[in-house]
């Protein structure tokens, strides 16, 4: 027990401190969790024979994964995906498979060994690629997605190669260590990753209606039982229960998908497209995605301690030839098939780059070969480290895509084209999320005409389901900034999600526009700043006007009466308001706040006056009204309310920007 939470501790250890480095430092989650692994691994030796183990157990995360994607696909979206799966994913895994088995054939080896290598080192890593994808906010751009198609194939291309490899196996060859030692097989049915053994005994065509049968019932379960399970335990009205039961429905599946011999992850992805239009999907993918997370993590660390350094050491030269051989012919093949697919600019640097590396399924098919007698033991520890070696690069060459990414000028996804624009109006909408959707509504039904632009082509079309004439496009194109009337507009509304396009947005429509009125939406205050020194006239955060309506209701319901709360919610309205544009004087872009004293002094005074200047305009008007209020509705008699009319919320500055003027809510 001691032994198990020391271990136990190690790891965590590990994560905590490598990972949140890794993040800050601008190299993504992935790359820490390697990182540590190595660390605590192969340089501090604290940990040991327990890693391969332990990531068998870890491999799990893969499939809750998998279960969690297809939750957000339902079965039409996977239709509409048949194209990529056949094209892109049958392309790369063929093509992959011969190039990397021609080179092992040229370079020697057996036919058998060269294809077995190619079938192993064809599948890319589905954990890493779609973690940093999800991570970088990548998953929806058309690169994202066709990566995400070719992960999905392999992973189905992952069972006839399992049924494939024992086939390879050459009779009566003696498997050699590097040393020269015989290597002694073990019985592929003791081995952790061999599958099927429940039908091993069946003819062929009994394993296949067994397995058609087990994906059948996986649907049947998932679309007319669990539903009628989830409302059972519903009763039980306890958080642990649904927590229980997310993880029955994951583990059963993949325990059934094993017993017939498909991928687990292949049997949880389909459960999870079965249950993607349930009821209880968010509830699901509540329970399973903090299980997802830490096992995928756990995933990562065990891949780094589990490199062989003496290997390593020893074989150095044939190690990075292979990995390096490995990713550059993946890599080229990987482009040809992104330019036949029309993927351009960085949607094709993200294709070529995101899936060059070798995959966790590799380890499973290494395993897998060495029992059945398909690959000598030396070339399997050597196909291993180049597994492992190019699972570990990978997040640097997302890191490389980002380079190029900053360097292209394109919209990040550049196919469709974008509308052409045959209207102008005097407000032009840049932005039409949640935020945006607001304004354009109420503005509509005032009676006034607006130009909407989005780059989402999801949006769009749901803007035109309900009748709203929209526009796709990059609101940060020029040209498409013109074509909709930028040159005579009165208004322009910025509600992009992107920080920097809004920026980089207002900056541009000041410069052309100087007179035009500008309202922006702002993530949070630095935001503020950044927009304000753009030139925005109008800046809105996004949260702050709802924030004050609910503690507007937090003070009624504490006894201040509903005239009180008003005041005070309108007064600090307009204290926070003030403070933001005194704090927008003294913020420098290119300085953290926390190293600019002056910001720092400024806004510690501004905090400690703003109670100070609401008791005191309370305690001033202790016991007075105003002429609407009833006497009997004034709950507080020590602290009345404001004097004087209500406030009005302005709804900005007047028209026009001076140096220094300029709203901020």
């Amino acid at each position: 027990m001691e032994s198990f939470l020391l271990q136990a501790t190690i790891y965590l250890v590990a994560m905590v401190i490598a990972v949140p480095l890794s993040v800050r430092l601008g190299l993504g989650s992935v790359l820490g969790y390697l990182i540590a692994g190595i660390m605590i691994g192969p340089v501090l030796g604290l940990v040991g024979a327990e890693t391969q183990d332990l990531q068998h157990f870890a491999e799990f995360g893969v499939v809750m994964m998998l279960f969690l994607i297809g939750l957000e696909l339902d079965p039409r979206g996977l239709w509409e995906m048949r194209h990529r799966l056949l094209g892109l994913g049958g392309a790369q895994i063929l093509l992959s498979i011969g190039a990397l088995a021609a080179i092992g054939i040229w370079l020697g080896y057996a036919w058998q060994v060269s294809l077995a290598a190619g079938m192993i080192l064809a599948l890319s890593s589905t954990a890493i690629v779609l973690q940093t994808l999800t991570e970088k906010k990548l998953m929806q751009t058309s690169g994202g997605r066709s990566a995400f198609s070719v992960l999905l194939t392999q992973d189905i291309a992952v069972i006839p190669m399992l049924t494939v490899m024992p086939l390879l196996a050459i009779p009566g060859a003696i498997r050699a260590n590097e040393d020269g030692s015989i290597a002694r097989p073990t019985d592929a049915a003791h081995d952790p990753h061999h599958t099927g053994a429940l039908f091993d005994s069946l003819p062929g065509w009994g394993q296949a209606l067994a397995t058609f049968a087990a994906v059948v019932v996986v649907i049947a379960v998932g679309h007319y039982l669990l539903g009628y399970l989830f409302r059972f335990v519903h009763l039980a009205r306890l958080r642990e229960m649904y927590t229980a039961f997310a993880l029955v429905i994951v583990v059963g599946i993949a325990y059934v998908m094993i017993l017939v011999g498909l991928s687990p992850a292949l049997g949880a992805f389909i459960a999870g497209v079965v249950l993607a239009n349930s009821e209880f999907k968010h509830e699901l993918e509540a329970n399973v995605e903090p299980f997802k997370g830490l096992l995928l993590g756990l995933f990562f660390i065990t891949v780094g301690a589990g490199i062989n350094i003496a290997f390593l050491s020893r074989n150095l030269p044939e190690v990075l030839g292979t990995t390096i051989v490995l990713m550059l012919v993946k890599g080229l093949i990987l482009f040809a098939i992104g330019l036949v697919a029309r993927l351009r600019g960085r949607n094709l640097w993200l294709f070529t780059l995101g899936l060059a590396q070798a995959g966790e399924f590799g380890f499973v098919l290494i395993s897998f070969a060495n029992q059945v007698q398909v690959l000598p033991v030396f070339i399997g520890e050597r196909l291993l480290l180049a597994v492992a070696l190019s699972m570990l690069l990978t997040p640097v060459l997302f890191i490389l895509y980002e380079m190029i990414s900053a360097r292209t000028t394109e919209s990040q996804d550049a196919a469709p084209a974008a509308d052409k624009i045959d209207q102008t109006a005097p407000i032009i909408i840049a932005g039409i999320g949640r935020f945006g959707q607001v304004v354009h509504r109420m503005v509509q039904a005032s009676g006034l005409k607006t130009v909407i632009l989005d780059s989402d082509m999801a949006t769009i079309r749901l803007m035109r389901e309900f009748g709203f004439k929209a526009y796709f496009g990059d609101p940060t194109r020029s040209e498409l900034l013109h074509a909709a009337g930028l040159d005579k507009a009165k208004i322009l509304v910025v509600a992009v999600d992107d920080r920097k396009a809004a920026v980089s947005l207002v900056k541009y429509a000041r410069s052309e526009r100087p007179d035009i009125l500008i309202t922006a939406r702002a993530h949070d205050r630095l935001h503020v700043y950044e927009l304000y020194n753009a030139g925005a006239d109008h800046i809105v955060r996004e949260t702050f006007d709802s924030s004050l309506r609910a503690a507007r209701y937090v003070l009624e319901d504490m006894g201040f009466t509903e005239y009180e709360a008003h005041e005070l919610e309108t007064a600090f309205y307009h204290h926070d308001r003030q403070n933001l544009r005194e704090l927008a004087e003294l913020w420098k872009p290119d300085v953290p706040i926390e190293k600019n004293p002056a910001y720092l002094a400024r806004a510690r005074e501004l905090n400690a006056n703003l109670e100070t200047a609401l008791v005191t305009q309370l305690d001033e008007a202790a016991g007075a009204g105003p002429d609407d209020e009833p006497a009997g509705r004034r709950k507080r008699g020590d602290a009345g309310a404001l004097s004087g009319t209500k406030a009005r919320r302005p709804g900005g500055l007047p028209a026009g920007r001076g140096a220094s003027t300029g709203s901020a809510s």
